[in-house]
């Protein structure tokens, strides 16, 4: 018998909580509910969680706060978050995606449309896990899918979900370019939620963290970016 995914929901509301958690254990998900972010990270450390359900407003550590050092950590960079949040200014929305986040839900929402976000989540990371590939490089610069790590002249980059996966898509489809509103579909898989300012902020982000390597990636003025095949 195949074993329920397993939620994190980290909310404080106790009247949204209890909504979330009904609607994701009727759709067969296993669920764990924490107040804090603090104890969120204990129940991290504890259970194999699939999915994080975070509000932003939170006792002591925020919601952003808490996304930062989630992505930080080798334990739980790759665990998907989605936040749930009062919070609806663009601003807020481009700052949750920058730090991680894979999807953003502004209160009030609809439970049904939540669960379908969380199944269409977790899909599509298992059908990029079957299909990624395990290793790829281009010049000097590796990188390893399994293990989610970037080096270059086998010294370790260390970047954010987002990042990685922005890199991994350029280099896959190296050559070619990418419009900016077609990195948003693809690696955010959103479309207008989130300006495609966030692409330049990102870029420029994985430029700098890739320090000589970072010139790898082209600007086509007017259109997005490209990867240079040469490496």
């Amino acid at each position: 018998m195949k074993s329920a995914k397993k939620i994190l929901i980290v909310e404080d509301d106790r009247h949204i909580y209890k909504l979330v958690k009904y609607n994701l254990e009727k759709s067969g998900f296993e669920c764990f509910v924490t107040i804090t972010a603090e104890e969120a990270f204990k129940t991290l450390g504890n259970e194999p969680i699939d999915l994080i359900i975070l509000d932003i407003m939170l006792p002591k550590m925020d919601g952003f706060e808490f996304t930062k050092a989630a992505k930080q950590d080798e334990k739980s960079r790759n665990i998907p978050i989605i936040m749930l949040t009062a919070k609806g200014e663009e601003v807020d929305r481009l700052l949750g995606f920058e730090l991680g986040a894979d999807d953003y839900v502004v209160k009030p929402f609809s439970p049904r449309e939540l669960v379908l976000r969380v199944k269409a989540i977790l899909k599509r990371g298992k059908e990029k896990a079957e299909t990624a590939k395990d290793i790829l490089t281009i010049g000097r610069l590796k990188v390893d899918i399994p293990r989610h790590e970037v080096t270059y002249d086998k010294k370790k980059i260390e970047l954010t979900l987002m990042e990685f996966k922005l890199l991994s898509l350029l280099i896959e489809r190296r050559g070619r370019v990418q419009s900016r509103e077609l990195l948003l579909n693809d690696v955010w898989e959103i479309d207008s939620d989130v300006t495609t300012r966030t692409i330049d902020t990102h870029v420029k982000r994985l430029r700098q963290k890739l320090g000589r390597a970072g010139k790898i990636i082209e600007t086509v003025r007017g259109i997005g970016y490209r990867l240079n095949e040469k490496g």
